[in-house]
């Protein structure tokens, strides 16, 4: 069986504020060409289809041809729905559609798998939504005692974190595991110990741990991630795909791709990586206004999209408008005078990089004050909770 996994298509995103809907439909053509030339039986999008809870109708539109032709092409598909995405209008459909295309986006179905047959038997699809912890704090129970998975995977804690909520989430897979036996892929949305993040993604560990272990999936045939954008192999049959397109100048070079995952009568057999086409690269440029405008070491990068740091003393006027005069896709641009650095060398983005929402607060109230109290803590990781959950839901 050849199974193409994919995520983090990111439908109706925009690059600092320029229009990525042409590259996105590049994308799926790819895509389908990609299931047509290599015979793929089954195609996993693991979450992130759509950027916002309610995408823009081109990015809908993008969506639903995507599932059309990838049907047409030969090939099953299972999707989930990642944090990005709004369940409710994702899955809305989900029982009208062809049984060849399944969108799982409820936590109920996470033990029921998709089952595709091949030569050598079934293989159970279980397709893991991502599951937002206080969200399905109440609807999410343990399918099996604790001992299924050993306590020690996950700390103990008396709030739900990202971690203990994918933990019961496999419990209930590790259970429908025994009953049905046979080779399993998980499809998953979920930041797992071990990823590397990119300036892209939305921070998913606000009011719990940072990462959820990996030894979660353990004795599961192949897991599919989604959510981290850059591809990234975390162990043998564990992978992200990462996201189709950079979505940030942090993944200017980074090689895209999607998955071939190959099974046999045993178990996974390969796993190899088919590059994305790329619409346009990605460029991080550096000097003065003066050099950058005239030097031929930049010539090859003029139909790039751009991100300019310019180091002259005195920031020029109109820089912007002069840069796009060479190189018409710019797209940001900072200034960082060469003379009279900050003391360490860091901007602040720097300086913070890497760092959760909720260990920001916490370092800025003891900057301000004094270290925050673990009643403060409580409060502020619960008013972060809201604030993503607000989000999700407008």
């Amino acid at each position: 069986m050849l199974v193409l996994h994919t995520s983090d298509w990111h439908l109706g995103r925009a690059l600092h504020r320029f229009d990525l809907s042409a590259a996105q439909a590049a994308f799926v053509d790819h895509l389908v060409e990609v299931v047509r030339a290599e015979q793929v039986d089954l195609v996993l999008v693991s979450g992130d289809v759509h950027d916002r809870a309610i995408p823009p109708v081109a990015a809908m539109r993008l969506f639903d041809e995507a599932l059309s032709r990838i049907r047409d092409a030969g090939a099953q598909i299972v999707v989930i729905s990642g944090n990005h995405d709004a369940p409710a209008r994702l899955g809305d459909k989900a029982g009208l559609l062809d049984p060849r295309v399944r969108i799982r986006t409820e936590v109920a179905g996470i033990a029921d798998p998709v089952t595709v047959e091949d030569s050598h038997g079934p293989v159970h699809v279980y397709a893991l939504p991502y599951l937002e912890p206080a969200a399905v704090a109440t609807t999410l129970t343990d399918a099996v005692p604790a001992s299924a998975i050993p306590a020690s995977a996950v700390p103990a804690r008396t709030t739900p974190t990202h971690a203990a909520t994918m933990r019961r989430a496999m419990r209930a897979v590790h259970a429908a595991r025994a009953r049905y036996g046979g080779r399993s892929i998980v499809c998953a949305h979920a930041w797992v110990n071990g990823g590397e993040s990119s300036e892209s993604e939305r921070d998913i560990t606000v009011g719990g741990m940072a990462a959820v272990p990996a030894e979660l999936f353990s004795g599961i045939t192949y897991t599919a991630l989604g959510h981290l954008h850059r591809p990234q192999t975390l162990r043998d049959g564990m992978r992200y795909s990462g996201s189709p397109l950079a979505y940030s100048f942090s993944e200017a070079s980074d090689t895209k791709s999607s998955l071939l995952v190959e099974l046999d009568a045993t178990g996974l057999a390969g796993v190899e990586e088919i590059p994305v086409p790329v619409h346009r690269r990605l460029t991080r440029l550096r000097g003065q206004l003066a050099e950058l405008m005239t030097s031929a070491v930049h010539d090859a990068h003029t139909d790039d999209f751009v991100s300019v740091v310019l180091t002259d003393p005195i920031r020029p006027m109109d820089a912007m408008t002069t840069l796009q005069r060479r190189f018409p896709f710019a797209l940001t641009l900072s200034h960082e005078p060469a003379v009279g650095p900050v003391a360490d060398g860091l901007d602040y983005r720097q300086r913070i990089a890497g760092r959760t929402d909720l260990a920001i607060a916490e370092a800025f109230v003891t900057h301000v004050r004094a270290e925050p109290s673990e009643r403060e803590r409580s409060l502020l990781r619960a008013a972060l909770d809201d604030a993503r959950l607000s989000e999700d839901a407008a």
